[in-house]
């Protein structure tokens, strides 16, 4: 005999859970970028100029309204040419304020003001606790991915750098293009930027 009354709880409890996956992303959403990325492509021998342009992509925050965005540092690394594009469909070219590649972040600025921010979180995260990423991942611009804090206080060590430590690991989906994107709770708030993910995790 189906049991209507825990039926009903569990559409419920499924409407709760996805109203606060939208609206964090809701609120969040208008501060992300897409980071587009233009390297030179290797050289031949140190006298020879390279022969082509290489590219990528990565994710970032506006972190204040003057242009401030915040990204990783290794996304931006070694970059000759870095084109943000804001969630209106707006493009900068943007400049590298600082970078602190042993905590693998990045301050960029474009030349833009009066930006939607994202507001950073207060308060302490617990293992369990909904989060959610917003980022683009293979060029799939403003994809929103949601799991739980899976554990506190990871370490890893990340090729050319110092090991990173007090790291948050989630369940949420991240793949190559969410680097630098915002990590967020519940309320929209950004709890933790988008590093590394391990692919047989």
């Amino acid at each position: 005999m189906l049991d209507i009354d825990t039926n009903e709880k569990e559409v419920e409890a499924l409407d709760a859970y996805s109203r606060s996956v939208m609206a964090a992303a809701e609120r969040v959403g208008p501060a992300v970028v897409r980071i587009d990325l233009e390297h030179e492509g290797r050289r031949s021998s140190p006298y020879t100029p390279p022969r082509e342009y290489g590219g990528g992509i990565g994710s970032g925050f506006i972190f204040a309204s003057d242009g401030q965005i915040l990204t990783n540092a290794h996304v931006v690394a070694n970059a000759r040419r870095v084109k943000v594009t804001l969630a209106d469909g707006r493009t900068f070219d943007a400049s590298l304020v600082g970078s602190e590649p042993d905590v693998d972040i990045a301050l960029l600025r474009i030349g833009a003001d009066h930006l939607p921010v994202a507001e950073l979180g207060r308060g302490s995260l617990r293992v369990g606790q909904l989060v959610i990423a917003v980022g683009n991942p293979y060029g799939l611009n403003w994809t929103v991915t949601a799991g739980v804090v899976s554990a506190l206080g990871r370490t890893l060590q990340a090729p050319g750098t110092r090991k990173m430590t007090d790291l948050i690991q989630t369940d949420t989906s991240i793949n190559p293009g969410n680097s630098g994107g915002p990590l967020v709770d519940s309320t929209g708030r950004v709890v933790g930027i988008t590093t590394a993910m391990m692919p047989m995790a």
